[in-house]
């Protein structure tokens, strides 16, 4: 039991610096600085990996403590881990309290990241807006192009948009 807490603990630890990231992240997102944008995203890669390998070694330890038990590894969720343990008070309410604390922790994670995706969203809605703008700036009038035979041309202006011979 004392290793499946410890891995929980690492693993909480490891979500609360994703969070702060994340965090970190939504200033960056609404800066728009692209190149601080990448080397957080290595930094929450690198978070991930850890995470990853403190599920393998929590998936170990559930599957240990199954075979202690007697039970399916599915059987052993946190829940059900904290009923097994009612003639041991003091691991029973370490491990309640670890389970809040990790879901108050993904919570505020998810909460983050839900903001930093309606951020990306409008950042994405600007960069188009922004693109249709340039390509308009660079299309004369409809009304304004005809040829010799008053046909609409829909020819487009010169390369960079500006008449520099004014």
């Amino acid at each position: 039991m004392e290793d499946f807490m410890d891995v929980l603990e690492k693993e909480n630890g490891e979500y609360e610096r994703l969070t702060e990231l994340s965090r970190e992240k939504r200033q960056i997102i609404i800066d728009g600085n692209i190149p601080a944008l990448e080397e957080i995203t290595s930094r929450e890669q690198e978070i991930t990996s850890v995470l990853k390998n403190l599920e393998k070694k929590r998936e170990e330890v559930v599957n240990d403590m199954s075979i202690v038990l007697s039970k399916k590894p599915e059987e052993l969720t946190l829940t059900n881990m904290i009923a097994f343990l009612n003639k041991q008070p003091k691991e029973q309410q370490q491990l309640q309290e670890l389970k809040e604390k990790l879901h108050a922790t993904l919570e505020q994670m998810a909460e983050i990241n839900n903001q930093n995706e309606v951020l990306l969203q409008h950042a994405i809605e600007m960069a188009e807006f922004d693109l249709t703008l340039f390509k308009s700036m660079r299309q004369a009038p409809v009304t304004a192009n005809y040829d010799k035979r008053a046909n609409n041309t829909g020819d487009l202006l010169g390369s960079s948009g500006f008449d520099a011979k004014q």
